[in-house]
């Protein structure tokens, strides 16, 4: 057997510890239910000391490849997903666990709780999650506030890192309105994030995935490209999409179409699935279950979306959607991605993931 890099022995040490304690006790903590143990780590992440984040961070935060993409300096890769921290509540701590950026929300206009409960549910022998959470949320203006009390404006790096904030469509605000509610979280949230990026590619909110429609599209984002510039003239919050992994080839091409036309600055590939492939038998029973399906099941879907994507065209991409290991963060890396994004992956492989992606070698690009 031959001898490892330090790195390696880092996130085998991590991976360890992670899978055969810290893994098993969340699972088990809040007589099992997802959806209060992911509540209870955000809470317990929110609530860290400053000397503890600093520990936990000359331990864990090393980032390394760092790249410009659409104009923001990023210190590595690999970045939170959204839905990891819809109300931002932990984002002080995200860099110390080897984050270079944090998409928060997603949030939306007005406050809302989202669909009843159970609305998440763990696959564990496919190393999956189904989720209908229905953007459950303070509201932008909670996470604008929140940011704000920490001194968050946009391109300072009070976090450490650059802050990306998912919006989407108020529930209740119907399809046509759809443009002046999401107009409202941008106007709002505009002062404190590096980029936003628009989520019209959730299951989990009827009539969503219709504005991914060529003319909806085309309406939605460049009323939001032209708010961004009329905001700040000289140097306007960049503005990416983000697309589901379930679109044909033909309804792609016209949505990078539109973005390319209206000035979109990257696209962020992919949402979650409906489809219910490559689950494992024993949790064949839980595909009838409503939401979108995230983790391993989706790693091949996500992965030729973002090589489709990147086949046409230059905008930059972020790959999320199935990234368990770091050869599946290489292999998005390899499709075109510049960045990537956790967020099943995380809830099962821990720090080591976020680790070991920050060890991969891979060249200093940029894409404007």
């Amino acid at each position: 057997m031959g001898l490892i890099s330090n790195d390696e022995l880092v996130v085998r040490l991590l991976l360890t510890g992670y899978r055969g304690l810290v893994r098993p006790a969340l699972f088990t903590s809040a007589s099992g239910d997802p959806e209060e143990i992911h509540s209870q780590v955000i809470a317990l992440l929110s609530e860290l000391p400053d000397a503890l984040i600093q520990r936990i961070q000359s331990l864990l935060g090393a980032r390394r490849n760092p790249i410009e993409v659409a104009g923001i300096r990023f210190p590595g890769r690999v970045g939170v997903a959204a839905g990891l921290d819809k109300d931002g509540a932990a984002a002080r701590s995200w860099a110390a666990l080897g984050f270079a950026f944090a998409e928060l929300g997603t949030v939306t206009a007005h406050a809302q709780p989202g669909n009843r409960q159970p609305r998440i549910f763990r696959l564990p022998h496919s190393h999956a999650i189904i989720n209908r959470m229905g953007f459950n949320n303070a509201g932008v203006e909670a996470l604008a506030a929140r940011l704000d009390q920490w001194g968050v404006k946009r391109g300072r790096n009070m976090l450490d890192g650059p802050i990306g904030v998912s919006i989407g469509k108020t529930k209740v605000t119907p399809i046509d309105q759809a443009t002046e509610d999401y107009l409202f979280s941008l106007r709002t949230i505009a002062p404190y994030a590096d980029y936003v990026a628009i989520n019209v590619s959730s299951p989990n909110t009827p009539q969503l995935r219709s504005l991914q429609a060529r003319d909806l599209l085309s309406e939605l984002t460049g009323a939001l490209v032209n708010t961004a510039r009329e905001l700040d003239p000289a140097d306007p919050v960049p503005i990416f999409v983000k697309l589901a992994p379930d679109l044909s080839a033909h309804d792609l091409a016209g949505l990078i179409e539109v973005c390319e036309e209206t000035g979109v600055s990257g696209l962020v590939a992919t949402n979650t699935t409906t489809a219910r492939e490559f689950l494992h038998p024993s949790e064949l029973h839980l595909a009838s279950q409503a939401g979108g399906l995230s983790g391993a099941p989706l790693t091949r879907k996500a992965l030729r979306m973002v090589e489709a994507t990147a086949n046409r065209t230059q905008l930059p991409i972020m790959g999320v959607g199935g990234i368990m290991t770091p050869a599946d963060a290489q292999a998005f890396f390899d499709a075109g991605a510049l960045l990537v994004q956790l967020y099943t992956g995380f809830i099962f492989n821990g720090p080591a993931l976020v680790r070991g992606i920050n060890t991969l070698t891979l060249p200093d690009r940029a894409r404007r």
